[in-house]
């Protein structure tokens, strides 16, 4: 005699998952593991940059264009990530809206940073680039009489007039001076202050 079967009962219809409760899923998890990493855990921590990296990168690339900038931001992110973790307030935000908001005021440091950095630069450039005019340099130009300063220029070295005859007659820089003899600015500075005081000597005796 067959043994009657046991009737298979239907599954239970599948509870679906709104945008809302993924979100607060989400929300939840992120949390949970920043909770976790304040602890030490670097599990947590690896599971954390994973699932938020990609946004927090993009965060900084949007205020830093550079994708360079933006990877050494998003590594400052995640460090001090690791470090303050435990300052984090659920009450405060939700996990990514504050990882955002560090990522950002990272990224706009760094903009002031490079910008400070290119100024000063900027600034380095323009005194290495421009002869000093002090009282030796007006002394010679005030005794700009050829034959005098001809004269003038045969005591000096003859390294000391090349660099004096490129950076006065040919409008070149200490750097360009340097290049074209190769040799180092400092060097070409000492070259032609050496020699400008040799001319101020022969031109205030002549």
């Amino acid at each position: 005699m067959d043994t009657p079967r046991t009737a298979r009962l239907p599954d239970p219809p599948r509870q679906l998952q709104t945008p809302d409760d993924a979100g607060n899923s989400e929300r939840d998890n992120l949390a949970r593991l920043i909770s976790l990493t304040a602890t030490g855990d670097q599990s947590a921590f690896a599971q954390l940059y994973q699932l938020t990296a990609k946004r927090v990168y993009g965060m900084a690339r949007r205020v830093l264009i550079d994708a360079n900038l933006a990877e050494d931001t998003t590594q400052e992110v995640y460090l001090q990530l690791w470090q303050s973790a435990a300052k984090y307030d659920p009450a405060a935000g939700s996990p990514l809206g504050w990882l955002m908001t560090i990522a950002h005021r990272r990224a706009v440091d760094k903009v002031r940073s490079t910008q400070s950095a290119t100024d000063r630069e900027a600034r380095y450039g323009a005194t290495s680039h421009v002869i000093e005019h002090d009282d030796v340099v007006d002394t010679v130009n005030e005794r700009l009489d050829a034959e005098s300063v001809v004269k003038c220029l045969a005591t000096l070295t003859a390294t000391q007039q090349e660099s004096v005859k490129l950076a006065y007659y040919g409008g070149l820089t200490y750097r360009e001076v340097a290049e074209k003899l190769g040799a180092a600015v400092p060097t070409i500075k000492s070259r032609i202050r050496d020699g400008l005081l040799r001319l101020k000597t022969c031109l205030e005796v002549g």
